[in-house]
């Protein structure tokens, strides 16, 4: 595949509703999207980093710059004959793994639509749906968390996911687990505790959660170990899982008992891929977790969940439940609890470029670096 040019953009997408957790609320939905095209064909990703470096390190205008300067030069203007292939030539890279999954993700888009075949199948998917849960962030009271957990159980969905911080956790999930005793609920902290908040975490042990999420630093794999150790409720890890050898060790030590794969956070399918190899490999399920994703973002990750080990449900809940209008034709919503796979080549989903124009904050077109022909003047 002739890698010819490629489109940057930022865009700013409207949330239906602000979306609160550890780091603040979020309102409106920032990100990089960038396109890829070759031979007649577009590959399309979006880039998982935010604005400040609060999730991870990475934030939007340093990926911009790298994308802009380093690794789009280097790869336009080339055949790559695989994603395998293209990011060999980048392995020199330390780091940086959300922007390079930003290209890797559109390539492997590009690259299935040249084949005619569906991402999942390129990746080895065994599913044509895949089961969803809902993320519902910090909200006004406890009574409106019921609510809306109640509202998303009539839904279908599989599972209840609750932000939380400290002051806002054991009452909050308590009364959701008693309103709805029958249905998985789980807590996603974002690294907000420590074990110096041991008592609340072992409170919050006693409620029969299905896991915990995150609940220390987000990159401390020993401190996990410890309180996995002081724990019945499996801890999932997220922010502290970077590569496959991340998962290995944490898996190794105690610190978890499942993974939440975010295919942006570690570098892009082909990483994601081998995380859920090494946590198969552990009998440890894996879900596919979300970063507030427009429709790009959410179609690559449906693709990606159809893996074997993904028998957590994710987060890759209906668009509607985020955005008026998104940036693609498609609908991408949920039936009984399960998200079907869009159909067609690559992640099956098009832009709605009237639409994507009236949202994009700013545009750069970049093409191949002209290269001197060997034994011309440099």
């Amino acid at each position: 595949m002739l890698l010819e040019r490629a489109e940057l953009r930022v865009v700013s997408l409207p949330l239906l509703k602000p979306f609160r957790t550890s780091f603040g609320e979020v309102r409106d939905k920032t990100f990089i999207l960038l396109r890829l095209f070759g031979e007649g064909l577009e590959g399309v990703a979006e880039g998982v980093m935010d604005a400040q470096p609060q999730y991870r390190e990475e934030t939007i205008s340093g990926a911009l710059a790298l994308l802009r300067e380093t690794i789009l030069p280097a790869v336009l203007g080339r055949r790559w004959n695989n994603p395998e292939e293209l990011m060999r030539h980048l392995s020199s890279l330390r780091g940086n793994r959300m922007t390079l999954a930003t290209l890797e993700m559109a390539f492997w888009d590009l690259w299935a639509r040249g084949l005619g075949l569906p991402l999942s199948t390129l990746l080895g998917g065994v599913r044509s749906e895949v089961p969803v849960g809902v993320s519902l962030g910090i909200q006004k009271s406890v009574e409106a968390t019921v609510e809306s957990a109640l509202q998303h159980a009539e839904q279908g969905y599989r599972r209840i996911k609750l932000k939380i911080q400290p002051g806002w956790d054991v009452e909050v999930v308590r009364a959701v687990k008693e309103a709805l005793p029958g249905l998985p609920v789980t807590v996603d902290a974002n690294a907000a505790y420590s074990l110096a908040d041991l008592n609340t975490l072992r409170a919050l042990d006693e409620l029969g959660l299905d896991y915990m999420e995150q609940p220390l630093a987000w990159d401390d794999l020993r401190d996990h170990a410890k309180l996995q150790a002081l724990m019945r409720t499996p801890l999932c890890l997220d922010e502290c899982i970077s590569t496959a050898q991340d998962a290995r060790k944490a898996l190794e030590t105690g610190a978890c008992r499942l993974i939440n794969i975010k295919v942006g956070r570690v570098g892009g399918h082909l990483e994601a891929r081998r995380v859920h190899d090494v946590t198969a490999a552990f009998s440890a399920p894996v879900w596919c977790g979300g970063m507030l994703e427009s429709g790009v973002g959410r179609a690559h990750n449906i693709h990606l969940a159809t893996l074997e080990n993904f028998t957590k449900p994710g987060d890759t809940s209906s668009s509607s439940r985020y955005w008026a209008r998104d940036l693609i034709h498609e609908h991408l919503e949920t039936r009984g609890g399960l998200m079907p796979v869009p159909q067609g080549p690559g992640i099956g989903v098009t832009l709605d470029l009237p639409f994507l124009d009236s949202v994009t904050r700013q545009t750069e077109e970049i093409g191949p670096v002209t290269r001197p022909v060997a034994g011309s003047p440099a």
